[in-house]
C-alpha cells in the first residue's frame, strides 16, 4: 500500500493483534517520512488492527470448536453447531460469518473497472481530450458499483472512498461527489452490522467524524473559490479597462470613465 519497509513495520505491529501506543509513533514517523497522510493512515490502521482481531478470534473459535460431521453438502456452523449448506457465507440461525470463504475486495473490483476507462477513448475528432466527458464517466462508474456486503469490505470500501474524495489527484467536482456519496453508503450500511456486532462502533465513529471534517474542508474552500470569482471578475475587467482607457488616452482619445 505505502513502502515495502512500512508495510513490514505494520505486519509485524499488529502480528499479536494489538497496537501499542509505542508502536503507533514508530508506524506514524514512518508515515509522515514518506508523505503519506496521517489522518487517512490513522484509519488505514484501525481497519486493519480490526480485521486482525477479528481474524485471530476466528482462529480461536475453530480450534475450540467441535469438528463439523460433513454429511452431503451440509456441515456444522463452528460457532452454534447447527447444519449449514455449503458455499453459504453466514450461519442462518447465529449470523456467523464463515471467514475462511474467499471473498473477492470490492474495492478491487471497483478500481478494475475504473481501470476500463481509459483516456485514450476520450479524444474528439481533433485528438484532444475530452476531460470533462472521461471524469463523468468514471464518476458513473462510482456510483453504479454495488455497495459491498460483509463488514471487511464495507471498512476497506469506506477507507478508499475517503482517501480517494477531495484526494490532490481529484479536481474534479463529478468525481468528489460520487465518491461522497458511496463512502457515505457504505458507512450508513456498517451502521446495520453495528446493531450485532459493537466492535465496529468506533471504527464507523472515526470514519464519521473524519468524513465529517473533510467535507467541511472541502465545502469551504469551494465556498471560497466561489467568492474570489466573484469578486475578482469585475476587478480584472475593470482593472483591463483603466489599462486600456490609459493607454489610449496617451494617443488622445478619451475613454476614462470619470
Amino acid at each position: 500500500m505505502y513502502n515495502e519497509k512500512l508495510d513490514k513495520l505494520i505486519e509485524m505491529a499488529l502480528m499479536d493483534g494489538e497496537l501499542t501506543e509505542k508502536e503507533k509513533q514508530v508506524l506514524f514517523k514512518n508515515a509522515e517520512t514518506i508523505g503519506v497522510d496521517l489522518d487517512e493512515f490513522e484509519m488505514v490502521l484501525e481497519s486493519k488492527l480490526f480485521e486482525k482481531q477479528k481474524s485471530m478470534e476466528q482462529e480461536k473459535t475453530i480450534d475450540v470448536a467441535p469438528k463439523s460431521n460433513k454429511k452431503g453438502d451440509l456441515k456444522k456452523c463452528p460457532s452454534c453447531g447447527s447444519p449449514v449448506k455449503s458455499f453459504i457465507a453466514k450461519c442462518n440461525d447465529c449470523d456467523h460469518e464463515f471467514r475462511n470463504i474467499e471473498v473477492n475486495s470490492s474495492v478491487n473490483e471497483l478500481l478494475n473497472e475504473l481501470k476500463k476507462i481509459r483516456k485514450s477513448k476520450f479524444k474528439d475528432e481533433d485528438g484532444d481530450f475530452e476531460e470533462d466527458e472521461y471524469f463523468e464517466a468514471r464518476a458513473e462508474a462510482i456510483r453504479n458499483f454495488a455497495i459491498p456486503t460483509s463488514k471487511e469490505d464495507l471498512i476497506e470500501f469506506a477507507t478508499k472512498g475517503m482517501s480517494e474524495f477531495d484526494s490532490k489527484k481529484i479536481d474534479n467536482e463529478e468525481l468528489n461527489s460520487a465518491w461522497e456519496s458511496k463512502t457515505e453508503e457504505a458507512i450508513s450500511k456498517l451502521h446495520v452490522f453495528a446493531l450485532n456486532d459493537k466492535s465496529i462502533v468506533p471504527i464507523i465513529e472515526n470514519f464519521e467524524k473524519k468524513f465529517t471534517e473533510k467535507l467541511k474542508k472541502h465545502r469551504k474552500v469551494k465556498r471560497n473559490e466561489t467568492i474570489m470569482l466573484a469578486i475578482g471578475f469585475p476587478c480584472v475587467f475593470f482593472i483591463g479597462y483603466l489599462m486600456y482607457a490609459f493607454i489610449f488616452s496617451l494617443i488622445g482619445y478619451h475613454y476614462w470613465p470619470f
